[in-house]
């Protein structure tokens, strides 16, 4: 149960870090598409987000075998891709950077799923919606960093 909080733990850290850059009067002065959801949306599915995460990482943790080297290993790196983010997009405002980190964690999240789906699919299946919410993400990125040109440095 200790090493639950400690994947636990680790989550947070990484959302404090993103919550630490969020939006402010930069964002919400930028030009979105109309399907962006609205901002009170965000930390209700992250939350969801980041419990699954934390969830994923324990179960493969209790894998007693060399087969969990990969995907801990992938496990780390997203989570490290996950803070990234929001500094570069809020705190840098550099949205053409958080671009190519959002995708570079879209991989490396994928490259979980596939590395963990044989040790631990309950682990694969939750990092599904995660990889869908960051494509979503990833999109919407895109879309505000070539809506706001002027906005990439």
């Amino acid at each position: 149960m200790v090493s639950l909080l400690v994947f636990i733990s680790l989550v947070a850290a990484a959302a404090a870090v993103g919550s630490h850059f969020g939006p402010g009067p930069w964002y919400l002065a930028l030009q979105k598409p109309g399907w962006t959801p609205p901002n009170w949306l965000f930390a209700p599915v992250w939350t969801l987000i980041y419990v699954g995460i934390a969830l994923a990482g324990w179960l493969v943790w209790r894998v007693k075998n060399a087969e969990r080297v990969k995907p801990l290993m992938l496990w780390s790196a997203q989570l490290i891709l996950n803070a990234l983010w929001s500094w570069i997009f809020f705190g840098l405002q550099r949205p053409d950077l958080a671009f190519a980190d959002i995708v570079l964690l879209l991989i490396v999240i994928c490259g979980f799923i596939v590395s963990v789906r044989k040790t631990s699919l309950p682990a694969a299946w939750l990092y599904v919606p995660y990889a869908l919410w960051v494509g979503f993400a990833s999109a919407l990125n895109f879309t505000i960093w070539r809506l706001n040109p002027i906005t990439s440095g």
